[in-house]
């Protein structure tokens, strides 16, 4: 697996792990993937929840416990560090603020197009900023804007394809057509990057159902230069989920993964289950908002509460939540080590390196 570079920083091991919330991927997982040469990913949704103790409202808690998961990492780990911050919530500009006065390595923004990411640097900030888009034509969009009106472009770009977990940026009827498949983003986005060429190296990872080395192997072939993963690294010792949410993931079959609509306004992909059986019965209607954590989000028309549920479910109270999951998220047959998890990819890509 050859090495590659976020802006500044060199990438040891081309595998950028997923940000996943609420309360699956932080500062324990971040740094276990960072120890290994990967990119390790903690996501800003929902950390308001983590922090209860923390005297002051929702963002409050939400920027607080941004402070403490970063920090909590650089004490685990010298590899890199990103931060995952989806647009689409209400906090995005306080949260991108905080991630560069911590010196994040690197922020990736998806769940909407952050055209203005650019704005919040600071005069010597060391933070690389990596848009996460679903088509060429929003990867060229944000090339533009960027530059345009920053004179900045992006020092990677992620294309998240139709078989990834959480939140998908597809119409419904999209997500099984192979016009949309990420085998068929994949190219569409290098070439777009490659049009920089002249003013950066833009590398293109590839994300979205990605499970094995022989994935890797095969997305690398197509001009990326490295992958996103997350359902990979839910069951793992290091984990920062309960024992009972990683035992979701080992307990699966593959129809037990369907497409769900979410109060964000966005199709999403996930582990089916009781919670989910009682929203399409309108039983989880929520009361009240305390939080108001995602712009899109109307409490008094959403038929639950996203963030609760995913609170919940990653504490282990599957009853009153679910787990969001990538369209191979149901291949996971114990908990392992991430450096398990890791050496096993490495040795399956290098055999299927080998086929090819």
């Amino acid at each position: 697996m050859k090495s590659f570079f976020i802006g500044k920083y060199e990438i040891k091991l081309p595998i950028v792990q997923g940000g996943m919330g609420v309360g699956v991927s932080l500062n324990g997982l971040a740094s276990a993937v960072a120890n290994e040469g990967g990119v390790g990913v903690i996501s800003a949704a929902g950390l308001g929840l983590l922090y209860p103790g923390y005297k002051g409202s929702y963002s409050e808690k939400c920027i607080y416990g941004l402070r403490q998961e970063i920090r909590k990492a650089r004490e685990k780990t010298y590899g890199v560090i990103g931060i995952n911050i989806m647009v689409a919530l209400s906090n995005f500009p306080d949260m991108v603020r905080t991630a560069v006065s911590e010196n994040a390595d690197v922020i990736f923004a998806g769940a909407g197009l952050p055209l203005d990411l650019p704005g919040y640097l600071t005069e010597g900030s060391r933070t690389q900023l990596v848009p996460i888009v679903s088509s060429s034509r929003a990867a060229r969009l944000i090339c533009e804007k960027w530059s345009a009106n920053y004179g900045y472009l992006p020092d990677a770009i992620v294309v998240e394809g139709p078989k990834a977990g959480g939140h998908l940026g597809f119409k419904k009827e999209q997500i099984e057509d192979e016009h949309y498949s990420l085998e068929h983003l994949i190219p569409e986005v290098v070439e777009v990057a490659r049009s920089y060429a002249g003013r950066k190296n833009i590398p293109v990872i590839a994300a979205g159902g990605i499970a094995t080395g022989e994935d890797i192997a095969r997305f690398m072939a197509l001009g990326a230069s490295a992958v996103q993963m997350g359902s990979i690294f839910v069951p793992t010792e290091e984990c920062d989920a309960s024992v009972e949410f990683k035992k979701v993931y080992l307990n699966a079959h593959r129809e037990d993964i369907r497409i769900i609509q979410s109060p964000v306004g966005m199709p999403g992909r996930a582990f089916d289950g009781e919670f989910i059986r009682n929203v399409a019965e309108g039983k989880e209607k929520p009361r009240s908002c305390p939080f108001h954590c995602i712009k899109t989000c109307d409490y008094t028309k959403s038929p639950y509460c996203i963030i609760k549920a995913l609170y919940n479910a990653a504490k282990g109270n599957m009853k009153k939540g679910y787990a969001f999951a990538g369209g191979n998220a149901y291949l996971s047959d114990k908990i392992r080590s991430v450096r398990e998890v890791v050496e096993k990819l490495k040795t399956d890509f290098f055999l299927s390196k080998a086929a090819f």
